[in-house]
């Protein structure tokens, strides 16, 4: 049975329990679930410690480690990518990330993504095909990101992302006028039924995802809200909104409509992040601007600069 070092850790959440492995690892390995079939089978997969098949079903609490699928290259390498960091100490960054920078290299996005310029900065914690990533951002949202610069903390920070104790603080604008000031939306999510590369609330394969919401203002035609995730499901917040009738702006791929004009891009950004520090369990706060791009639209719209100081303070 091949020896291969071990470059990647995730514990399994209560909500992947009944998840086949290969499930569970496609999606904390970002490959596809061929690929993470093979790098079960390849041996490098283990269990609590234990090797297992890839049809093995998981309970729920487990440590999953792994090593760099055999069909990716098994270094980056590394390239000068802007990043405006907010934060940095001997245990992670917080990085303010722009809208337009992938994350971490796929089919199409082979460089110039920001794991790209991690390895640049000498970040390793994590697994080799995304060193230090906690979790991630669509291309076209901005703000926060959460970075490990060590693989010790690289796990405490997944562990208290599993648990739920990363606040992620989201400001978005909708379409149309959404009746409630306040709400949940508790919908569970998965890949669409037809369109495999969509998110939808109409899937064979649901996932629990939880949405809360709050309205800072109302310009015509639209809604401004924050928008505080409970769960991390992949498109979560462009799909809950869209599922309720009001789409976020700009979103090409959920809104079912062309982009207004003067908005380049869907009107999301990351802008508040708290999260036990990986050294001691201190909570640590975090917040980033709008962007210029989105503050020009919202200005355009007739949001004022009010309406963008009012999503501070408690969740």
């Amino acid at each position: 049975m091949p020896n291969a070092p071990e470059t990647g850790v995730f514990r399994v959440a209560a909500d992947e329990a009944g998840q086949r492995l290969d499930v569970a690892l496609a999606r904390h390995a970002a490959v596809s679930r061929a690929v993470a079939g093979r790098l079960v089978e390849s041996g490098t997969v283990r269990v609590d410690g234990r090797a297992m098949r890839k049809g093995h079903v998981l309970r729920g609490g487990e440590t999953v480690s792994f090593a760099p699928p055999l069909d990716e290259p098994p270094l980056l390498t590394a390239e000068e990518v802007p990043l405006q960091v907010v934060y940095e100490d001997a245990w992670l960054l917080v990085v303010d990330k722009p809208a337009g920078v992938v994350v971490h290299p796929a089919p199409g996005h082979e460089h110039g993504t920001l794991v790209h310029g991690l390895i640049a900065r000498g970040i390793r914690g994590g697994h080799g095909l995304r060193p230090g990533v906690v979790h991630r951002l669509d291309k076209e949202t901005s703000g926060l990101l959460i970075v490990a610069r060590r693989e010790d903390a690289y796990r405490r920070l997944v562990a208290s992302m599993a648990r739920r104790a990363v606040t992620r603080v989201y400001l978005a604008l909708l379409v149309g006028d959404l009746p409630q000031d306040e709400g949940t939306v508790d919908a569970a999510i998965g890949r669409h039924v037809r369109d495999r590369k969509r998110m939808s609330v109409h899937t064979a394969q649901p996932r629990p995802a939880v949405t809360h919401f709050r309205v800072l203002a109302r310009p015509p035609g639209y809604t401004f809200t924050e928008i505080r995730l409970e769960t991390g499901r992949t498109h979560q917040i462009r799909v809950h909104m869209a599922a309720l009738g009001y789409p976020v702006a700009g979103d090409a791929t959920y809104g079912g409509r062309s982009r207004p004009p003067g908005l380049s891009r869907h009107f999301l950004h990351a802008a508040r992040l708290s999260f036990p520090h990986p050294e001691d369990g201190r909570v640590v706060s975090f917040e980033a601007p709008l962007p210029p791009d989105l503050a020009a639209f919202l200005a355009d719209v007739g949001v004022t600069p009010a309406a963008l100081d009012s999503h501070g303070g408690g969740d």
